[in-house]
């Protein structure tokens, strides 16, 4: 058998971390997770200097509480 090697295009993947497309797809999963988990949590977006970075959080207590005995954000992103 041959041996593969496979050599990433570092700068096209860091284009396409920081791409629109990128910050429409990682912001439309973590408002649809936020609207199925409903009050308390809240989702959020930046751009880092890498990349875009998307979050869900839970802010009030009882989303919190709700978060740490269920897995509540992880089940909804999937």
């Amino acid at each position: 058998m041959s041996k593969v090697t496979i050599k990433l295009n570092r700068k096209g993947v860091r284009q396409l971390l920081q791409s629109p497309e990128m910050e429409n797809a990682l912001t439309g999963i973590a408002f649809a997770a936020q609207n199925r988990l409903g009050e308390g949590y809240k989702a959020s977006y930046y751009k880092a200097s890498t990349r875009v970075v998307a979050k869900v959080s839970a802010e009030s207590p009882a989303a919190r509480k709700e978060n740490a005995d269920t897995n509540s954000i992880l089940k909804a992103l999937k």
